[in-house]
Formats: C-alpha cells, sequence, structure tokens
C-alpha cells in the first residue's frame, strides 16, 4: 500500500500540472494525471483531443461508471508504483479521493486557485488542443467542471496554493508546502528541503 498521495485539484488553467510537477520532483516521487485516462480513451475512440471530446468522454464516463471512474482507472497503475508516496495531478470531485483512499494509507488534497482572469489568460496562451479559444468556450467548461464536482473537492482540500504570479512564485509556495507535508507524513528531507 502506498503511504502518501498527494492529490491536486484546481479548475483549468489554475496551475495544477505546475503544482504536481514541482511536488513530483521535490517528493522524488511518481506522477499520475488523471486527465491521461480521458486523453487515452480519446485516442481508443479515434477522436482529435478538443475540448468539446475530451468533455463529452469525461462526462459519460462519469454518468456510465459513478462519478469515480476515472480514479477508478487511475487504481490499477497505483498498484504498480513501488513508490512510498505519489502525486495524482487532476481531482475533479470528493468522489474520486475516496477512491484513492482505498490505495494509500493517507490523502491529503491540495487545492491550486488562480483568479477567472488569470486562468482564462494562461489557457489561451498555452494553445493545446483542448484549451478555450473564447471566453464563451472557457466558461462553458468551468460550469462543465464545476458539475462533476469539483468545486466540492476544492473546499475540502487540506491544503491550498494562491497561484496568480509568476511559475517561480509557485515554486517557492510548493516548497514551502512540501515541507509541511514531510513533516506532516515523517517524510524524510530531501535535497529540496531547505530551499
Amino acid at each position: 500500500m502506498i503511504e502518501l498521495i498527494i492529490a491536486v485539484v484546481g479548475m483549468p488553467g489554475a496551475g495544477k500540472g505546475l503544482v504536481a510537477d514541482e511536488m513530483a520532483r521535490s517528493l522524488k516521487c511518481p506522477i499520475i494525471r488523471m486527465g491521461d485516462v480521458i486523453r487515452h480513451e480519446a485516442r481508443r475512440r479515434g477522436l482529435e483531443p478538443t475540448d468539446r471530446n475530451l468533455g463529452r468522454i469525461m462526462l459519460e464516463m462519469r454518468r456510465r461508471f459513478g462519478p469515480a471512474a476515472v480514479a477508478e482507472r487511475c487504481l490499477g497503475k497505483l498498484a504498480t508504483l513501488r513508490a512510498p508516496v505519489v502525486v495524482v495531478d487532476g481531482i475533479r470531485s470528493y468522489h474520486e479521493v475516496e477512491a484513492f483512499k482505498r490505495s494509500a494509507r493517507h490523502v491529503v488534497l491540495v487545492a491550486v486557485f488562480a483568479s477567472t482572469g488569470r486562468r482564462f489568460e494562461r489557457l489561451y496562451g498555452r494553445e493545446r488542443a483542448d484549451d478555450p479559444k473564447t471566453w464563451e468556450a472557457f466558461r462553458a467548461r468551468d460550469e462543465r467542471e464545476l458539475g462533476v464536482g469539483l468545486g466540492s473537492a476544492m473546499a475540502m482540500a487540506d491544503y491550498m496554493v494562491l497561484n496568480e504570479g509568476e511559475p517561480g512564485d509557485t515554486r517557492g509556495m510548493v516548497a514551502g508546502l512540501v515541507r509541511k507535508i514531510r513533516t506532516a507524513f515523517g517524510l524524510p528531507d530531501g535535497p529540496d528541503a531547505d530551499e
């Protein structure tokens, strides 16, 4: 059984990926990206990874297999990992957190927050195939994400990162958060412990 899963939740464009990457790097642990489950399913179906297609698949999986469907698919990968700590990027509901609790002694939830305008700016500039190109598409994506329970998961978070600034600022906040988590769970200090 995994000792600790650090689950990262946040609205699109909040910076979940940056926070998850920094935590995994700092703790020298593997990372699982829940969105990869959806992207894999789109490839399996021969669909382009657009926001519309990925959103439809995400909603369909949850309707057919329950609100923790994506987390359930990640549990198989977790079972193959030989690491005491794992970071999971992309929580969408508290049901998913509960599913991960079956595979770890402890699960902590880290919420990443950023303002609506800052999130839109990031997504628009990122130019990924599934990123919204208009304000209306951005708002529709937010509503879809909130509709599956993302807001409730954020409200239940154990830790919070406010990610309004530049990546360097965020990395500094994450380093402090990693120190707190190391202390709280008795994890050994790593090379980044004193940053």
